[in-house]
């Protein structure tokens, strides 16, 4: 979706009526969503990454270092079930993450007691505490993802890319950059190379019936032949 700020009120007008579990990071417009009826997940790269940079800055700082090593715990746990079905996923995520997070969050607030005020130890480990049910929320499921990464990576080029075109040209265009982007990210998330299925649209859409139009969508189980 393209809109002209970060405003929450874009994202409940592109939401609407949906109800499900989002996952976002700390910013405040997604708040409202969360009292109508949307859960909320956060991502654990997210919290990672706070830890991940003090200890890069710090010189290899033993607290962060900790919380790294703990973190990565959790996710070899998500690398063994990357196999297993929904049911499965869960079960090893009850007896396997779960006490790892409970220990974790013990351990936080344990270390949050020593941290200096305003420090970058304490920032860190607040951003994870304040955030906490959302960050372990995922382990009470077989369904629901650890973190954002494969969104984050499919936006990637975006982001990059939009340092450099700087201007859309307009907000019509800005709208129309947005469809053919995710357009094209569909497209990769299925399967699809996606300049051939673009090449491969534009050539049939002259003479495509407006009717079945939805048939040409960048979807494995609805592509045209």
């Amino acid at each position: 979706d393209y809109r002209t700020s970060r405003s929450g009120e874009h994202v409940r007008d592109f939401l609407r009526d949906w109800r499900g579990h989002l996952m976002v990071d700390d910013y405040g417009g997604y708040k409202a969503l969360f009292q109508q009826g949307v859960t909320e997940l956060a991502c654990l790269a997210h919290a990672r990454r706070k830890f991940f940079e003090l200890h890069s800055a710090m010189m290899n700082h033993p607290v962060a270092e900790e919380a790294l090593r703990r973190i990565g715990e959790l996710y070899a746990i998500e690398a063994e079930a990357r196999d297993d079905d929904v049911a499965a996923r869960r079960l090893r995520r009850q007896q396997d993450a779960v006490p790892k997070l409970h220990a974790l969050h013990d351990w936080l607030i344990t270390q949050r007691q020593t941290a200096a005020p305003g420090g970058g130890l304490a920032r860190a480990i607040d951003y994870s505490l304040k955030r906490w049910p959302a960050l372990a929320r995922y382990a009470e499921t077989g369904h629901l993802p650890i973190d954002n990464n494969p969104c984050e990576n499919a936006i990637r080029p975006i982001c990059l890319g939009k340092k450099n075109w700087l201007f859309a040209g307009s907000e019509r265009a800005g709208q129309r950059a947005a469809a053919i982007q995710s357009l094209l990210a569909t497209a990769r998330l299925n399967g699809l190379e996606p300049l051939a299925w673009l090449r491969d649209t534009l050539e049939k859409l002259p003479a495509w019936p407006n009717s079945r139009i939805d048939e040409l969508l960048p979807l494995r189980t609805t592509a045209a032949a």
